[in-house]
């Protein structure tokens, strides 16, 4: 990015120029006949740096949030620098935390076969398994991994519990006794779609920690894409995959690298490459801001920010999904405000209400903004650091979406 891009064609340009985004290796899902008929009903943004596991059966809790049958996995070793072996995988449903429902496992085969070496950058998808899920239900999802793996692609942040074992496969049990730790990350588990013929196509909620659900109970799906696929869930089905990722920045990557390459590199993959993705609901930039960080190591300007935004809507565009614009939250009290970064966060802001660049607009902003100080969360919305709204706050953002939009 750069402040002297002067057309949209040049800012797609220089983000397809960008080697984290044209490595064959992604695998981004092919629109065939199968992939089509497909929606994501769960699907996490994942980064590189997660731990190292050898002779290990990790179980991984799914939160669908659309139903429907034939069940595909995808398995990610997308951010990792060595070759994955895949002893074995199951799904199942959950009775409670790592204890599946008795007789409800399935075990997962890749091009048939129950083990599978994925290559470092690579990712694959699972055949399809003969289950139906509904909406709102939770799976356990079991991968025996029994060589020594390094650097884990993850995702840090799962606001829900992994339960680690003992050595060996214990992928097919139903009770957890072999279960002696637990965790808050998801491992190499990046996707599950279905079959949902009710269901119109995917909507993608694309940000950072927001999104993500910073601040929101373990286990509780009450982040404000968990909130949405709940309003989703009556008349108006779509799947929803939450594409939040804790500290991410829409122009530059972030040094901690679980927090993730930029917006603007990891859209094609984290959007695009969504089975059956029709909208994308993008609210991202206060890191950027209270980070100040612009491109090439200079201050942020409203303009660089916006220049961000016009990338992302092009990519969109280009790829025929509708992308629609969410203001900034108010952050007065929070380490990133300051008068100046206040005064970026408003012009972004008004472009994004106004300069009908988005196919819509959902003002983020207005939903949890503190009536009396505009610039700071309501106190009903805080979650107690001035930056993330919590539970009910969640709900006033998914409130705030015009169900219309999403087409």
């Amino acid at each position: 990015m750069s402040r002297s891009l002067g057309s949209v064609a040049a800012l797609v340009a220089a983000v397809l120029a960008v080697p984290a985004l044209a490595v064959p290796a992604l695998a981004v899902p092919t629109a065939d006949a199968a992939t089509a008929a497909r929606v994501a009903t769960w699907g996490p943004s994942m980064t590189i740096g997660g731990p190292d596991f050898t002779d290990q059966t990790i179980r991984m809790v799914v939160h669908t949030t659309v139903g429907g049958s034939s069940v595909r996995l995808k398995l990610s070793n997308l951010r990792s620098t060595t070759p994955l072996s895949v002893g074995a995988m199951d799904v199942a449903l959950q009775s409670d935390k790592a204890t599946a429902v008795a007789g409800s496992h399935h075990s997962v085969t890749f091009s048939h076969a129950k083990t599978v070496t994925i290559p470092a950058g690579a990712e694959v998808f699972s055949d399809p398994v003969p289950i139906t899920v509904a909406p709102q239900s939770s799976l356990l999802v079991s991968l025996y991994l029994p060589r020594a793996t390094s650097s884990a692609t993850w995702h840090s942040d799962a606001f829900d519990t992994t339960y680690l074992s003992k050595p060996g496969n214990h992928t097919a049990e139903d009770e957890d006794g072999n279960y002696i730790t637990a965790t808050t990350s998801w491992y190499y588990l990046s996707g599950m779609d279905v079959v949902a013929p009710a269901a119109r196509g995917t909507v993608v909620a694309f940000g950072d920690s927001i999104t993500d659900g910073y601040n929101t109970p373990g286990g509780a799906y009450h982040t404000w894409p968990d909130d949405l696929a709940r309003r989703l869930g009556g008349g108006h089905p779509l799947g929803v995959v939450n594409a939040g990722l804790g500290g991410n920045r829409v122009l530059t990557d972030v040094p901690n690298i679980w927090q993730g390459v930029s917006a603007i590199k990891r859209f094609a993959h984290d959007v695009l490459g969504q089975p059956g993705v029709r909208d994308v609901i993008l609210m991202e930039g206060i890191n950027d801001i209270g980070n100040n960080a612009g491109p090439n190591g200079g201050p942020l300007t409203a303009q660089d920010l916006i220049g961000g935004y016009q990338n992302l809507i092009a990519q969109a565009h280009t790829a025929g999904v509708r992308i629609i614009g969410g203001t900034i939250l108010p952050d007065f009290g929070a380490g990133y405000y300051s008068a100046s970064a206040e005064a970026i966060r408003q012009a972004a802001n008004t472009w994004i209400r106004t300069s009908g660049a988005f196919d819509g607009v959902v003002d983020f902003d207005k939903a949890v903004q503190d009536p009396s100080n505009p610039a700071a969360l309501n106190p009903a919305f805080d979650s107690g650091d001035h930056l993330h709204p919590n539970e009910a706050g969640m709900q006033a953002l998914a409130n705030a979406i015009d169900l219309g939009l999403l087409k």
